[in-house]
């Protein structure tokens, strides 16, 4: 996929992340992560819950484990969280995780961050739920925490929510000057963090399923307006950061069949979206679905993937789109 001269949004089509939730025994997880390498998805990511919703009675297992053994299976799908957040993490401890996910993915981890919402991960260290405002205050404490660990051999730091004391990070990331941050925001102070720190912006939407997909999708492209002004607010050229898209919080599956997942990746394309997130499928629950319908879209991509080589190479396209 080709890019503008500033290195922010695509030109050409979108990437395409798959997200695996954490609920298999790795002997049989294993290999659905290096199947996502195998249909040639971009990334493969995982939630960072210690319990989510209607599954926190469900296997779930921890996040940065999981993404580590991902990167002893796989070797070149990038590998990262979707999303982390404030509210059950210190920045110390997971700042030396990210690092050494970093080193053992061979650079190819991503991190998605975002403010943390008020379900159970919220609660699970038994203090109180902070108020909205509180929890984006936090939230920019947080990331700003991490940019410095990260960046930085010897960080001490004083915060309101978050302190450091000589804390050591060497030898740093394999990326440099450390690996990317892709921020979850919807507001604008969540968005100027992202503005900040953020080599990527990362949104579910803001509009509620019951409007449907229409509505939904009229949301995002209120968003992504609303980043552009945060962005110019913060002088920096909005170009420059990469925009993710979860299209499956739109209330239609994206994976529930080829044309639901085309009509998903042309809209989020024409937006401006650099990659497209969808969910593995499911037996049953949330994101149910046929894997049949997975390889389908796998085939399409690397048809797709052809197609924009021929181009670019002059040569005469093989595949529709």
């Amino acid at each position: 996929m080709s890019r503008d001269a500033e290195g922010g949004a695509p030109t050409g089509r979108p990437r395409v992340g798959v997200v695996l939730l954490p609920q298999g025994r790795w002997a049989a997880a294993r290999r659905r992560w290096q199947r996502a390498e195998e249909y040639g998805f971009d990334s493969a990511l995982t939630y960072d819950h210690l319990a989510w919703r209607d599954l926190a009675g469900e296997p779930w297992y921890a996040t940065v484990p999981t993404l580590v053994a991902a990167a002893t299976a796989t070797s070149r799908i990038r590998l990262g969280t979707w999303v982390s957040s404030p509210n059950y993490r210190h920045p110390v401890p997971f700042a030396k995780e990210l690092m050494t996910l970093d080193d053992v993915s061979g650079g190819r981890t991503v991190l998605g961050v975002g403010a943390g919402g008020a379900g159970h991960d919220a609660r699970v260290l038994g203090g109180d739920l902070l108020p909205a405002g509180e929890r984006v205050r936090r939230f920019s404490e947080f990331v700003e925490l991490l940019d410095l660990l990260l960046t930085g051999d010897r960080v001490s730091y004083t915060g309101e929510y978050y302190g450091a004391a000589d804390a050591r990070m060497v030898p740093g990331c394999v990326q440099r000057p450390r690996l990317p941050f892709v921020v979850a925001a919807n507001g604008p102070r969540a968005m100027a963090v992202a503005a900040r720190h953020g080599q990527g912006w990362a949104t579910t939407g803001s509009t509620p399923q019951e409007d449907g997909p229409d509505a939904w999708w009229r949301g995002v492209a209120a968003l992504v307006s609303r980043l552009h002004e945060v962005c110019v607010s913060a002088g920096r050229d909005p170009s420059t950061i990469e925009r993710w898209l979860s299209v499956d919080a739109s209330g239609v599956y994206s994976l529930a069949s080829l044309d639901a997942f085309l009509d998903a990746y042309g809209r989020a394309g024409e937006l401006g979206f650099a990659e497209v997130v969808v969910h593995w499928p499911r037996p049953a629950g949330a994101y149910t679905g046929s894997e049949d319908v997975l390889e389908e879209v796998a085939a399409w991509l690397a048809a797709a993937r052809t197609e924009g080589v021929a181009q670019t190479s002059g040569a005469p396209s093989q595949h529709g789109s």
